[in-house]
Parts: C-alpha cells; sequence; structure tokens
C-alpha cells in the first residue's frame, strides 16, 4: 500500500516534470521545481504551478516551505509564509490536487523563476486532533475551497 509522495498532474505528463527528492540522507524536505517560468513583479505576487500533486495518509499533510537560497537571492517569500496541503487535496475536483506556490517578491526588481528552479521544499507531517474533533465534511473543492 503506498503511504506517501508525488505524482506529476495529467495537464502536465510528458512536460519533463521530475518528482521532488532529498538531495541529502538527513535533508528534511523534498526540493519542489517550477513547472514553467514565472516573472514575479516587483512588490507583487505570482503563482508558481508545480505540476505536481501529493498523497499520504489521512493524518498526514505535507507543509511547503520557500528554499533559502532562492529567498534569500531573490528576496522572495512565501505569500502565506508556509503553505498546507491537506490529505484530501489529492486529486480533488477542481484542480487534480495541483500544488501551485504562492511567492511574494519583496524586492524593487521584476525576478524570473525559471522551468526546472528549485523554488521550494516540502515536509510531510503527522497532525493530531482534538477529542471532541467532529470535523466529517469532504472537501468540495481546490485551492482556498475550505475557506469559503
Amino acid at each position: 500500500m503506498r503511504k506517501r509522495g508525488f505524482e506529476v498532474i495529467s495537464s502536465y505528463s510528458g512536460r519533463g516534470i521530475r518528482l521532488p527528492r532529498r538531495s541529502t540522507a538527513r535533508s528534511a524536505g523534498y526540493d519542489i521545481e517550477a513547472a514553467e517560468d514565472v516573472t514575479i513583479p516587483p512588490l507583487g505576487v505570482g503563482k508558481v504551478p508545480t505540476g505536481l500533486k501529493a498523497y499520504m495518509t489521512d493524518d498526514e499533510y505535507l507543509s511547503i516551505h520557500i528554499r533559502s537560497g532562492i529567498s534569500f537571492r531573490h528576496c522572495l517569500s512565501l505569500v502565506n509564509d508556509t503553505g498546507i496541503i491537506d490529505a484530501d487535496y489529492y486529486n480533488n475536483p477542481d484542480n487534480e490536487g495541483h500544488i501551485i506556490i504562492g511567492i511574494i517578491n519583496l524586492s524593487r526588481e521584476p525576478v524570473t523563476i525559471r522551468k526546472g528552479d528549485r523554488v521550494a521544499q516540502g515536509i510531510f507531517s503527522r497532525y493530531l486532533t482534538t477529542d471532541d474533533d467532529e470535523a466529517s465534511e469532504d472537501r468540495k473543492g481546490g485551492f482556498g475551497s475550505t475557506g469559503i
């Protein structure tokens, strides 16, 4: 039985998308690459498609963090500080679970991210629930759908 991992979403199949890998034996994060070129304007926000989705067990999530190298070199940060990919985001009907990285450019120059640039890292983690947790709804959509 599969526990956790990454897959290429159908609309990016055959487009040279590489599955995330850890760089060293003790790295916590799986390096995630951009699937397309994206230019982020000065003091603006860009959506960087990865062409990926992630599967995991029901009591896990994937946290997304910006890679320190690209952050320091170009003054970039994640729009939401840390992205959270829930287990039920996988294969949702809106976007198949496509992981899209929201990046803010804090510099006064445009920054172009190229296809294949390692922009983020994903770390799988388990979470706990409270004794009185009653969440029972199924996800109805994709990106941002649980806040509607």
